[in-house]
């Protein structure tokens, strides 16, 4: 059975799964906790990083923990441009809490950089984590960015990144790039049948909360 590890980052999320001695990373937050997510990898022998999507909050530790516990770092091939621009796909909202996050976020997004990593594997809808030891599924989850990816954990844990949110409630993504691939991504969750969600932003609530989205 493969545990979920969550690692708080402040306002962001980045989870270990465990299985056994192995271990698999899922995004990595910001610099400043590079050593925190550090720590909780060493544990264990780390097989590989997956990246949501390279969105700086979510990417910008990547290249340098990728380097230490020699693992390559996996996301969809669509977002590849955003790690080097985040205006490659510049993000959009249409709600006062979403003008929040926006202006609270547009500043490090446009300026902070992403770190280029040289290993990199590129995973889709359809691919599992199984060459790595896990019974894990890649979903496509477009819409806040068009190569969103979330992971589905041995049909019990949804990963979901950014395609939902829960800073105080969940809801769907406040900030995206295609309006329409979000919500497409939010009802496609609501049909998987039940999981524990788990954010890229916010607690893990039970599927049975979002289902009013």
């Amino acid at each position: 059975m493969i545990e979920v590890k969550r690692i708080k980052c402040g306002t962001g999320n980045c989870y270990l799964l465990v299985n056994g001695r192995k271990a698999i990373l899922v995004d990595t937050c910001r610099k400043q906790y590079e050593e925190k997510v550090r720590l909780e990898c060493s544990d264990y022998d780390l097989k590989l990083i997956v990246l949501t999507h390279p969105h700086v909050d979510h990417a910008e530790n990547a290249a340098a923990l990728s380097k230490q516990f020699e693992c390559p770092v996996a996301m969809n091939g669509k977002d590849t441009e955003v790690i080097y621009s985040f205006m490659a796909q510049p993000l959009k909202y249409d709600t006062i809490s979403g003008n929040a996050l926006y202006r609270a976020s547009i500043k490090s997004l446009a300026n902070d950089k992403v770190p280029d990593f040289k290993n990199k594997v590129f995973i889709e809808e359809g691919d599992t984590l199984e060459e790595y030891g896990f019974d894990v599924k890649v979903l496509a989850f477009p819409g806040h960015t068009y190569g969103s990816i979330g992971l589905d954990v041995e049909e019990r844990d949804l990963i979901v990144g950014d395609a939902l949110m829960n800073f105080i409630k969940p809801t769907e993504s406040l900030i995206w790039h295609d309006k329409d691939m979000m919500r497409g991504s939010v009802e496609k969750i609501k049909k998987i049948g039940h999981r524990m969600i788990w954010f890229g932003h916010g607690n893990p609530v039970d599927s049975s909360k979002i289902m009013n989205l």
